[in-house]
């Protein structure tokens, strides 16, 4: 029987989800007897501060939410924006007669479940709803077979949730007051950005080291084909029988590891290469071995994200959005999981296209199953594969853009996954010869052959390292066996530096965070975004760059809360939140020694309750008690070399030597761009070296006041000095006059006729008939004209000094352009936005290229161009810009502008006119009540408006 024929006999049922786009879709499959509405994610969190919590509440609950003295209670509040949602829900569900909390099936969706269960106190049937994938047949099994609030979840999901709010809340604070003020710490969030800084400080300690080595080509001296190759090219590998050096032999110090291998420099490789000129080389050896590679497990959540960021450029947020709308939209499992496994349904859909796509023979005889590698993950759910007992190729699905990629890579890898694996053989081919000093060289070379490709027909997995090699690509190497006979053709000499270790992208970094068990691989996208937005950590291209206030960030905290960012610690953590979820420990004891610490007799019982052994959890509290130890300046302050400091200030990072007010003190400002292991002492040197500081250009021969040039936080600029005494506030103060220098201007060429002449805009260029001034000058985008309350542009900033009467009236004469200029050009199309599903382009701005989609416009980073920007770079900025907007107050300005009140107005002075006064008094009062209603419904339309508009709220971070 159907959902909808059981609901004719059952009454209403009312299901919440957490986003409109998939109550949406749900509601087609449930049919009318059911009401799908969405939570719009969270509806209820910890507050977000003490302005949110309840009046009852003081002290220490009233700033961290959380009453630590009461077992750790937390105090949870609805969140503002999501008050008239509730009010909504509140209304639906006193119309109906079951409840389905249809939220995802993870920690968070059951967390938002139970919110949903406290909140709406329902008064009937309650049923935990849940589905891995929106298919119809999906959805009506869910319906069917519904299961009871699963409370161990919970737990473990708010016992995170308080965790993570006592580290932030208590650790943040003293970041403020040490470093600087607006940044924040997190569990995971500070350990993610430790590595990233610990990865740089090992760029900056490296050294590199020169190895030189031969390689030669050599020929059969037979013609060749493409299965036979007449030459092949071979790298020197012993001289002597001793191993030639390359970059593994060196260590980042530049020094070799082991004396046993031979390290050629210049002159010796190029002597080595003179005296092999005329060697008889033959083959040595043909070692051949056969080759298997079987294939890649389904995607889960980090491997998507690494794929999705090798092969199509995005990063791991836009990665999550684009399989959000493709999971709400019925054409994936849930993304969020960390399950290599595949239901029966999927693995006899995918085998089923395997036989239809490339044949019976790339089909191995039984199903492949794939163990999970992920610790304790939930296997509740599947692998990311595409949704449904049939899989719709990428052509069937109808969609476009990153929707299309994205699809199109989760479904070649889940329909390789179960092919056959690949054979072939690899090769090892040995070729000697003699010097003409005597000495014995020998070279390598390695082939590989695919006799048969399996399941990289479908696909093959991408690599970290743009230079590795993929492992479809083959390497011939000609047919010769043992003792025949090489002609060499070419010996070229070659020069080799080693290379500092390679910057985490954000694929690497979600890597390592997954390999090191820190955190949970579902939040690792609102991790990096989060170190992103905070400034911890900046994109050269794909690279991941710390900035200097990273180093201060995790110098402090590695110094004075070694274990709150020691990966162990971390990942111990994980092990107990995790064992808290599986009943074998007790959320209230663990925090409790988290907190308080082991030596507080609160936490006595802890170690009965199953909460580990002791050695990893202390006292948060009296960590971030006693601050007196701290030393700002020095935690911000790092050695560059010849006595010159890096310091991260409060208005950006700056070199510096000596002691301020000394002689000899320089100081000058670093780019924040510059990744740090670019700041040599050279490149320190060169700053310092700059003109800085204040510029005296004279004293103004009108007032005797010093004119001086100066470097601003907004640009260069003059100014006047004005004397000792003057007053600088009450109805008295005195301005000093300031203008900002011309674009053609710079502070070690600026003249004091210059100044004078800034400072003396704004200029008047004279009247018109009427006898209005019309004045000439500089605002804040760029040079124009003002006459009473019009202004007009002028071209450049040298018309502000030269522009006649005859020329501003000829201005002013031309009608005067209403709202923007004419839009100019894109300068580049980038495709279609995965969120808003907008075209997006690039264009010229007043303040620089930006990308916009026609809703939200993203200006271009200082690493960005409009030349290299990918649509994937483009989408992630608008983004970010996104996700740091304030939430469009919609539902108010359609309030304002609903016509309902002027309608019901002009009813009434109609009715007035034609109408008796008793009539009128009728008129009137049906006119008030259609407008009523008419307001009523514009709040509604509005209020839906406004709720389908928002995404769902974003994951807890970490």
């Amino acid at each position: 029987m159907s959902p909808t024929s059981e609901t004719a006999h059952g009454g209403r049922r009312l299901v919440i989800v957490e986003s409109p786009a998939k109550a949406k879709t749900i509601k087609g499959y449930l049919g009318p007897g059911y009401v799908v509405e969405a939570s719009v994610g969270h509806i209820r969190d910890l507050p977000n501060g003490a302005a949110e919590v309840p009046e009852k509440y003081t002290g220490e609950v009233r700033r961290l939410g959380v009453d630590v003295e009461n077992d750790f209670q937390p105090i949870y509040v609805v969140n503002a924006d999501k008050k008239s949602q509730v009010r909504k829900l509140k209304e639906l569900l006193a119309e109906s007669d079951e409840l389905y909390l249809a939220t995802d099936e993870d920690r968070e969706g059951e967390a938002i479940a139970w919110h949903l269960q406290e909140v709406l106190k329902p008064k009937v049937p309650v049923h935990r709803m849940v589905f891995h994938e929106i298919t119809k047949d999906a959805i009506r099994a869910a319906v069917a077979n519904p299961r009871e609030l699963n409370t161990r979840m919970v737990d473990a999901q708010e016992t995170r949730r308080i965790l993570d709010r006592l580290y932030g809340y208590e650790v943040s604070p003293v970041l403020w007051k040490k470093v600087m003020r607006g940044l924040s710490a997190g569990r995971v969030q500070s350990v993610a950005t430790r590595l990233v800084v610990e990865r740089e400080r090992e760029r900056i300690a490296f050294r590199s080291a020169e190895y030189w080595d031969l390689t030669g080509t050599f020929s059969t001296g037979r013609a060749g084909d493409p299965s036979d190759p007449s030459s092949l090219v071979a790298r020197l590998n012993s001289v002597d029988g001793r191993r030639v050096a390359q970059g593994r032999d060196f260590g980042p110090d530049g020094r070799l590891k082991s004396d046993q291998v031979l390290h050629l420099d210049e002159a010796n490789a190029r002597a080595l290469a003179v005296a092999l000129a005329d060697a008889a080389f033959a083959v040595r050896s043909v070692e051949s071995k056969p080759y298997r590679r079987s294939p890649y497990a389904p995607f889960r959540t980090t491997t998507l994200q690494q794929e999705a960021s090798r092969k199509l450029g995005f990063g791991a947020k836009s990665t999550m959005q684009v399989a959000q709308k493709l999971y709400e939209n019925g054409f994936i499992t849930y993304m969020r999981t960390d399950s290599t496994t595949l239901s029966d349904t999927a693995i006899s859909a995918a085998r089923a296209q395997v036989t239809q796509l490339y044949g019976a023979s790339y089909l191995p005889e039984k199903p492949r199953t794939y163990a999970g590698k992920v610790k304790n993950a939930q296997e509740a759910h599947e692998a990311i594969r595409p949704s449904g007992d049939r899989f719709r190729t990428p052509a069937e699905t109808g969609l476009t853009g990153d929707q299309f990629r994205l699809y199109e890579l989760i479904w070649k890898r889940t329909v390789a996954s179960q092919m056959k694996d690949a054979v072939g053989n690899s090769v090892t081919v040995r070729i000697g010869g003699t010097s003409s000093d005597g000495r014995d060289a020998e070279f390598s070379a390695s082939g590989k052959t695919i006799t048969f490709h399996g399941f990289m027909k479908a696909y093959v997995e991408g690599a970290d390292d743009p230079n590795a090699e993929l492992d479809d690509r083959e390497r011939r190497l000609p047919q010769v066996a043992e003792g025949d006979a090489l002609t060499s053709e070419e010996l070229s000499v070659d020069g080799h530096a080693t290379k500092p270790p390679a910057r985490y992208t954000e694929a690497s970094l979600v890597k390592e965070l997954e390999e090191r068990e820190i955190g949970r691989p579902s939040t690792y996208a609102s991790i990096i975004g989060t170190i992103l937005d905070r400034g911890y950590v900046f994109k050269k291209g794909t690279a991941l760059v710390p900035s200097f206030l990273s180093f201060a960030v995790v110098n402090l905290l590695e110094t004075h809360f070694g274990r709150l960012v020691d990966y162990d610690f971390t990942a111990k953590m994980e092990d107990d939140l995790d064992r808290i979820a599986q009943g074998e420990a007790q959320a209230v004891p663990w925090l409790k020694r988290f907190y308080f610490g082991e030596g507080d007799d609160r936490a006595g019982a802890a170690a009965g309750a199953g909460n580990g052994d002791g050695d990893h959890l202390g006292g948060l509290k009296e960590l971030v008690t006693d601050l007196g130890a701290i030393d700002a300046k020095e935690i911000s302050s790092f050695p560059v070399g010849d006595g010159i400091m890096l310091r991260v200030g409060r208005y950006g990072p700056y070199v510096e030597r000596g002691e301020k007010d000394e002689e000899g003190h320089q100081r000058a400002d670093v780019p924040e761009e510059l990744a740090p292991d670019e700041l040599t002492v050279e490149y320190a040197e060169e700053l310092l070296a700059k003109p800085s500081g204040d510029f005296e250009l004279g004293a103004d021969p009108g007032t005797g006041h010093q004119i001086v040039a100066k470097d601003g936080r907004y640009g260069p600029y003059v100014t006047e000095i004005l004397p000792d005494g003057t007053p600088k506030t009450g109805k008295n103060a005195v301005k000093p006059r300031t203008a900002s220098l011309f674009k053609s201007m710079s502070l070690d060429t600026v003249t004091l006729d210059d100044a004078l002449r800034l400072m003396s805009l704004p200029r008047v260029v004279g009247a018109d008939a009427e006898g209005v001034e019309i004045t000439a000058q500089n605002g804040r985008y760029g040079p124009y004209l003002k006459k009473g309350t019009d202004s007009r542009s002028l071209t450049s900033e040298d018309q502000l000094f030269d522009i006649t009467l005859d020329e501003a009236l000829a201005i002013y004469a031309q009608p005067k352009q209403r709202g923007r200029a004419a839009a100019k050009p894109p300068l580049k199309e980038l495709g279609t936005d995965p969120v808003s599903e907008r075209p997006v382009v690039v264009k010229d701005g007043r303040f620089g290229p930006y990308v916009t989609d026609g809703e939200t416009n993203a200006t271009l980073r200082t690493d960005d161009s409009v030349e290299a920007i990918t649509p994937e770079r483009g989408y992630e900025l608008l983004a970010e810009k996104r996700a740091k907007s304030p939430a469009k107050k919609t539902a108010k300005k359609a309030a304002k502008k609903a016509p309902a009140k002027k309608t019901a107005t002009a009813a009434k002075k109609t009715a007035v006119k034609k109408t008796a006064a008793k009539k009128t008094t009728t008129a009137a009062s049906a006119a008030k009540k259609t407008a009523v209603k008419k307001t009523t419904a514009a709040k509604t339309t509005t209020a839906k408006t406004t709720v389908a508009k928002k995404t769902v709220a974003s994951r807890t971070g970490e």
